[in-house]
């Protein structure tokens, strides 16, 4: 959704990386590219007269002009008043004292009010919560069986005591269903309520009533994010109406303009709680501003891949990967199938790799990166024997054509599969004994070639030795002080800025995300599953 806006910045900041100082005009030409990027991404006029007036003021300060690399301290400055217009802090469910916690959900007619609820059962029940979804939509036809439905898909349940298209009242409904959660210990309520095509007054006071009906603990606006400047007439209407804690996005991954995104919080002063990033139920999670912030000005997002992958692996299945690499045996192609396993878990092979930093800069690439390449992958491997998968040398011409007609492939695409592993298996040996270029010996994995590593030490403690000849002796030292000269102008190494990241001129992460480093990922435990 907001690939266009990325590549606008991404253009911006590129521009800048050659610039050793910013002057005004610089500042100005930037500021001014940043605001058309914004309008263009569909963001409401008034949040990005206030984003462009906070860069610009705070472009113009010490922390640009004093700094070794200014580039890069405006993509910091950008950075982070994207982050605060998005929320700043990661916005979590307020739980009630005593349970159960009522989550009320409204929004307009197709915003995906209905499949939110049972994605966000979903989610609360994979946190060890006891959620129940309630059936309050009784105006839209079939809106309670279609609850039922996604309901049983997130093997989450549903009170449903009236059967809707017009059938029953739903302030009872949103009533009753707190003593059906207290009779059956369900500490989460969800309340689905009815909305229509636009803002009207029987919408708005059907879901008054219901609120002070049940007295919600949290109230969610449900919002498409490709609605367009619309969202945000939309998102005032329902806070002066009804009132509202917080936002729920829908519709993520759509290709629509996602200004919408940007404004609601800016202009109504509520959080953004969730996200729904695709169809599945799987696709939703909390929303995190200084992630979504990292995505837009193409930065990856590291921690929301490990988060996915912690959910998804077994931590058998990680342990015994890791076995397999420490090991002193070569990587098979069973290895190879398993682990390409493992990764399909995690979702589409393209969405995977747009969450690494500088992705955006390859966006044609990956968008023709297609898991069906992986399927015939997987047909081919599955088509050898238990002896070729072993050891894929023996495999012959007459071993590939029959692999070739057991996976319905042709012998060139058997052929290609067999030389890129043995690269693999080659890169892989060469890691575990630390032979790689500029790689030392991996932990548990053998300490590389020590003799070579002691020679090349000793090599360069000898440095270079003084020639005998008395002109080159004299040319050598005359070097010598000249490069002492040029260390002395320019100051201690490590006050040398690092570059910047890849797709912005460089290689490194945003500040925002660890002070210009990689985050730090100590904290996390890639072998439990949560």
């Amino acid at each position: 959704m907001f690939e266009t806006l990325s590549d606008r910045l991404t253009s911006v900041f590129s521009s800048l990386r050659s610039k050793g100082r910013l002057s005004e005009e610089d500042i100005n030409a930037t500021a001014r590219e940043i605001r058309l990027a914004l309008l263009e991404a569909d963001v409401a006029l008034p949040v990005v007269r206030d984003f462009i007036a906070k860069v610009k003021e705070r472009a113009r300060g010490e922390e640009v002009s004093r700094a070794l690399n200014p580039a890069q301290q405006v993509i910091k400055i950008v950075n982070e008043e994207l982050i605060e217009i998005l929320g700043g802090e990661t916005r979590e469910i307020r739980f009630a004292k005593t349970p159960p916690t009522v989550i009320m959900l409204a929004g307009l007619q197709g915003a995906g009010k209905t499949t939110l609820a049972g994605k966000l059962g979903q989610w609360l029940a994979g946190q060890r919560n006891t959620p129940l979804l309630v059936a309050a939509d009784l105006q839209r036809p079939n809106a309670v069986t279609q609850l039922q439905v996604v309901g049983e898909r997130a093997r989450v349940p549903v009170f449903a005591p009236e059967p809707g298209n017009g059938v029953g009242d739903p302030v009872e409904v949103a009533r009753r269903s707190l003593e059906e959660a207290e009779r059956n210990n369900h500490n989460v309520v969800i309340i689905d309520t009815a909305g229509r095509l636009g803002v009207d007054e029987e919408m708005m006071r059907q879901a008054a009533d219901i609120r002070d009906a049940v007295k919600p603990d949290e109230v969610l606006f449900v919002v498409d994010a490709m609605i367009g400047q619309d969202a945000v007439a939309t998102a005032q209407a329902f806070l002066d109406g009804v009132g509202y804690d917080a936002v729920a996005l829908t519709k993520l991954d759509g290709d629509a303009r996602g200004g919408a995104a940007l404004s609601i919080r800016h202009i109504t002063g509520r959080p953004i709680m969730f996200a729904s990033t695709g169809e599945k139920l799987e696709d939703f999670d909390l929303f995190h501003p200084e992630r979504m912030a990292s995505r837009i000005l193409d930065m990856g997002d590291v921690l929301t891949l490990i988060e996915k992958a912690q959910r998804t692996f077994e931590e058998e299945e990680v342990s015994k990967m890791a076995k397999t690499l420490a090991s002193d045996d070569d990587f098979t192609l069973d290895d190879f199938l398993e682990q390409m396993g493992m990764v399909r878990k995690l979702g589409p092979i393209g969405n995977l790799l747009g969450m690494m930093p500088g992705m955006g800069q390859m966006k044609d690439q990956l968008a023709g990166v297609d898991d069906k390449d992986l399927d015939r992958i997987t047909a081919i491997i599955r088509s050898m024997t238990p002896a070729e998968r072993d050891n894929p040398k023996i495999i012959n011409g007459s071993r590939r054509l029959r692999i070739a007609n057991g996976s319905g492939t042709e012998v060139g695409e058997v052929s290609g599969l067999v030389t890129r592993f043995f690269e693999a298996q080659k890169m892989m040996r060469q890691m575990k004994n630390g032979n790689m270029p500029g790689m030392p010996g991996m932990p548990g994995m053998g300490g590389g070639n020590k003799k070579k590593a002691k020679a090349q030490a000793k090599k360069a403690k000898k440095g270079k030795q003084r020639s005998g000849n008395p002109m080159k002796a004299r040319q050598q030292e005359a070097e010598k002080a000249a490069e002492r000269q040029r260390r002395r102008e320019e100051g201690p190494a490590e006050q040398q800025m690092p570059d910047l990241p890849p797709g912005l001129g460089g290689g490194q992460l945003p500040p925002a995300l660890g002070g210009g480093k990689m985050p730090d990922l100590s904290d996390f435990d890639f072998g439990k599953k949560k």
